[in-house]
């Protein structure tokens, strides 16, 4: 499929979509001044500040930032990609998809990789029929009876039972014509070590299937019901395959991702029962790992739906260590962290069974953040009573607290240690600097990453007047792209925020090559940031730059050159009055500058 082809498909999707009824189809939207409002579905609000032009196309959110058109919206409520997003509006509206052209080879893998997530499905309905309808899997349905588990949530996670025979699925399967390296390739069968042949990995378990966020079955966990075995694991994971990869999934995600976007945040336990009772119970926003460390990747998995997330592991020495080595990881990615410590039982799954949902919303709502957190946890866990133990325990403190951009919670947290370490204030204030200084030093070094976490910032100019006439400019040059080299020639490209800047260059090599600009390229090229913010600059004007919107494009370049030459004055002023009792000579050049620029600044008023 050539790129001429894809942009007419993709332009007739978009000529025949309309905005407001995909978009209702998920917010509610009551319309007010020319445009519809509803409260956002991609973070919890109370008061509506999602907005949606249905004649131009595009959405905004003057809550979080979010924003773009229809395609956009689709992505990020589906969490799917952007031409994933295309497709679906396309498949709605019954029209066909061009055919792509694959090689022999990839035509080879895309018909394995079929096979391979059919073998999947059909292993979750053998396992599911093996649960609830054989006398075998009794066992299993008094093991989750004992858990609270309801037949109503056995069948919304499709949970199962893998009879405890070494060759049930395999025969059963292979008589479907699957081969046993196919099975093998997806982790449902292991080759004999001491002989020829294959083995049902999974034996005796209780079977738990794992989707992707594309609703895919992509492996199987299985928790050991004889107890008598002491060498088989408690639970068994799938192995890493072709379809399955532990660091990028989260057990739940599939059924959450909706709860986490209206709730504004994600609740990460340890295991699968600890999410299935808690979401069983009404609690819909959880997610679990699958037996291994928090990662990265999971971080950006929960941050396309929600920026808070909040552990909430075991109570044990284990689940607490693994809580405080998921923290810098969090935190890295941007997001807000949260911790919840289990008051009463070891785990959020018996918390829940024993208290209920109101109980653990309780517990939710008082979460400690995570310096916090990690405040009590290093007090807790270090010996501080010493001059020596005093400074270990503040260097394990300083890496949280050193990411805090406020200056009033940087006083006070500064307070705190220095109360909770019996330290002088100033004391733990120098330490702090130092600290921050090293973090600083060790950025600047090749090979270094600096670890401190910038929080990103929608404007990077905080003067409303600024801000809305390099709006106003953006938008001018969006319909007339031959005014972007007069904007690039009068103006410093400064004095915009980075996002904004972003859209001007990118503008400008449309412009080299004589190329027109649209939404669709806008969404597919530009970053998030940059393409929300263009949405809302968009949906703020006309369609054509009409008489006042010229008018308003002259005024507002001249407000950004005056606040340009303003700093330019002040800056010449405050040098001048180094040279004045030195060489005076360059103390008389400056003062011609000074004039010079005054005369400009006078100019642009009388305009």
């Amino acid at each position: 499929m050539g790129s001429a082809e894809l942009n007419d498909f993709v332009k007739r999707v978009s000529e025949r979509t309309d905005v407001y009824s995909v978009v209702s189809a998920y917010v509610p939207l009551t319309q007010k001044s020319g445009r519809y409002w509803g409260r956002c579905p991609f973070h919890n609000e109370k008061t509506a500040s999602f907005s949606v032009s249905a004649d131009k196309g595009l959405f905004y959110c003057f809550g979080c930032g979010a924003g773009g058109n229809i395609f956009k919206f689709l992505s990020l409520i589906e969490n799917i990609s952007y031409f994933e997003a295309v497709k679906l509006q396309a498949r709605r509206l019954g029209i066909d998809l061009p055919e792509k052209k694959y090689s022999p080879e990839e035509e080879r893998r895309r018909r394995e990789e079929k096979i391979l997530y059919r073998i999947n499905e059909l292993a979750q309905d053998f396992y599911y029929e093996y649960l609830t309808k054989t006398a075998r899997g009794e066992i299993g349905r008094k093991y989750l009876a004992g858990r609270g588990i309801t037949a109503e949530t056995i069948e919304n996670f499709k949970l199962g039972y893998a009879p405890d025979e070494w060759e049930n699925l395999l025969t059963k399967f292979t008589r479907q014509d699957f081969s046993p390296q196919q099975l093998e390739a997806v982790g449902l069968v292991a080759k004999r070590k001491n002989s020829s042949g294959y083995y049902d990995r999974f034996r005796g378990r209780v079977m738990i299937p794992i989707i992707d966020v594309f609703g895919h079955v992509v492996g199987f966990g299985g928790r050991v019901l004889n107890s008598e075995d002491e060498n088989s694991p408690k639970y068994l994971n799938t192995p890493e395959t072709v379809l399955f990869n532990k660091r990028n999934l989260l057990f739940g995600l599939d059924k959450s991702n909706r709860a986490i976007s209206a709730a504004g945040a994600a609740i990460v336990v340890e295991g699968y029962m600890d999410a299935i009772s808690l979401f069983s119970a009404g609690v819909k926003n959880v997610v679990a790992t699958l037996g291994t460390a928090f990662t990265p990747e999971h971080a950006k998995l929960i941050q396309r739906y929600a920026r808070k997330i909040i552990f909430c592991y075991d109570n044990d020495d284990a689940g607490q260590r693994a809580t405080i080595r998921a923290l810098p990881i969090v935190q890295q990615a941007g997001a807000e962290v949260y911790v919840v410590k289990i008051s009463d039982g070891k785990d959020p799954d018996e918390f829940i069974r024993k208290h209920g949902k109101e109980k653990f919303e309780e517990l939710i709502k008082s979460a400690q953040t995570l310096i916090d957190y990690r405040i009590k946890y290093v007090l807790a866990n270090t010996e501080h009573a010493t001059t020596g133990g005093k400074f270990r325990a503040l260097q394990e403190i300083l890496p949280v607290v050193v990411n805090i951009e406020n200056d009033i919670l940087c006083a006070e947290y500064c307070k705190r240690i220095s109360a909770a370490l019996v330290l002088d204030e100033q004391l733990v204030a120098k330490a702090w600097k130092k600290f921050l200084k090293q973090m600083q030093e060790t950025a600047h070094q090749p090979g270094k990453k600096f670890i401190a976490v910038k929080r990103q910032k929608i404007f990077e100019r905080t003067d409303p007047i600024i801000r809305a006439s390099c709006e106003v400019v953006l938008r001018m040059v969006w319909h007339e792209n031959d005014m972007i080299d007069y904007v690039l020639t009068v103006l410093p490209t400064e004095i915009f925020s980075e996002p904004q800047r972003e859209i001007l260059f990118w503008l400008k090599n449309y412009e080299e090559q004589g190329r027109r600009a649209n939404q669709m390229n806008a969404a597919e090229e530009l970053s998030d940031e940059a393409n929300a913010q263009l949405s809302r600059i968009l949906m703020d004007g006309s369609d054509e730059p009409l008489d006042t919107e010229i008018k308003l494009f002259n005024d507002s370049v001249n407000i950004l050159r005056r606040d340009v030459l303003l700093k330019k004055y002040h800056r010449i002023l405050a040098q001048s009055e180094g040279y004045k009792s030195g060489d005076q000579e360059i103390y008389n050049k400056s003062i011609q500058e000074l004039i010079k620029v005054k005369k400009e600044i006078d100019n642009l008023k009388g305009n």
